[in-house]
């Protein structure tokens, strides 16, 4: 196992997509996992049944992580009940698409809001915590359109996702002399709830220019996750993984 026992981590998004994998991932390599959920309370404690039939240890904690003083009660009650975090990771995110000449500032705002500010606000407050014990590991979920400016109709995440590689460099400096590691991965595209919206006449299109071929698996990057947030990854900190399966050819 990755992580010893007593590790607690916490994951935001963590009822769906990428989070719920990456919650999964963490606990079967060790920790006991609290399952960050805005709404989806029982796709969330699903996770935690799923965690718990697999011999792990795991809770469901709400939160929305665009609501600043709900984030911070969610991290006063890790430290009340836990008295430490061990790892961080940042899945919450959600997308808007639409053309830029159509796009209302709502819409713009929504992606940054849930994506970036969430981002800001669970790091902050996880910070906080490590910062005390001067150990930790933070790993930031962007996504390789934050690179290579994702497709169209796509300004506003990959606006939030690009800063969201950025920001974590910044963390990473900020970190560091508190013993925190922090790293951000960036998938490409993978199956997930996110992504079955797109019709599929676009996916089959998007999935033939991929180099490897076909669209990642959750699990794929749950356990690139995983080994930066483990004890394996540490010299690593700053670093940005990209995982797109080669990428657009």
């Amino acid at each position: 196992m990755l992580f010893a026992q007593g590790t607690v981590a916490l994951v935001t998004g963590g009822s769906r997509g990428i989070g719920r994998a990456v919650a999964l991932d963490l606990a079967r390599e060790g920790a006991h996992v609290l399952v960050n959920y805005a709404r989806s309370e029982r796709a969330a404690k699903e996770v935690v049944a799923l965690v718990e039939e697999d011999g792990g240890s795991a809770a469901a904690v709400q939160a929305d992580v665009t609501d600043e003083e709900a984030v911070r009660a969610m991290f006063r009650a890790v430290r009340a009940e836990h008295g430490r975090l061990d790892v961080l990771v940042t899945s919450a995110g959600i997308t808007a698409d639409r053309y830029l000449i159509a796009m209302g500032l709502e819409q713009f705002r929504a992606p940054v809001e849930t994506n970036l500010v969430g981002t800001f606000l669970a790091c902050r407050e996880g910070l906080k915590l490590m910062q005390h014990q001067r150990s930790g590991a933070i790993v930031t979920l962007s996504s390789s359109s934050g690179l290579d400016g994702g497709f169209p109709g796509q300004t506003n995440y990959v606006a939030s996702k690009g800063a969201i590689i950025a920001f974590t460099s910044a963390l990473s400096n900020e970190a560091a002399p508190h013993g925190v590691r922090a790293n951000v991965v960036c998938p490409g595209f993978v199956a997930t709830d996110m992504t079955r919206k797109v019709p599929a006449n676009l996916k089959k299109q998007y999935e033939s220019r991929i180099r490897l071929g076909r669209m990642g698996r959750p699990e794929e990057i749950a356990s690139i996750v995983s080994f930066l947030a483990s004890d394996k990854a540490s010299y690593m900190s700053g670093s940005v993984v990209v995982a797109h399966g080669g990428g657009l050819g």
